[in-house]
């Protein structure tokens, strides 16, 4: 399921790094005599890594879609087949409670992924007053 999801995730980080490495700050930060590896590691993947992230938190909701089917497809256990079986079934009450389940999770990585983009980027952890 995450194959297809890493080849995306890898053109991303790829594109973010080389629009990260053209700004003006990380000339700033060669011009001063940082190395190549403070400069990646201070300047340019903090920058490169909030699209990054949101992206593979946004991709979550596939990989659950996903997971739906393939554990229908090939009778693994787990939500998705129990989503199926509850449907087949007409079990109301537990269908809601897997689809439920299921949006919480969605919902909690999408706070966890936003959380994580504002601790990586150090754009954003600047106060409104500033």
């Amino acid at each position: 399921l995450g194959t297809s999801m890493a080849g995306v995730l890898a053109r991303m980080l790829r594109a973010s790094l080389l629009e990260a490495a053209a700004s003006d700050h990380v000339r700033t930060a060669v011009a001063k005599g940082l190395s190549r590896a403070q400069v990646l590691a201070r300047h340019v993947a903090p920058t490169a890594l909030g699209p990054v992230l949101t992206v593979a938190g946004l991709q979550l909701g596939g990989l659950l879609a996903g997971a739906i089917i393939t554990e229908a497809i090939f009778s693994w256990p787990g939500l998705g087949r129990l989503i199926v079986e509850s449907i087949l079934g007409r079990d109301l009450p537990l269908l809601q409670g897997t689809v439920l389940a299921i949006a919480l999770l969605y919902v909690a990585v999408n706070l966890a992924t936003d959380l994580a983009h504002a601790l990586v980027d150090p754009r954003l952890r600047r106060s409104p007053r500033d």
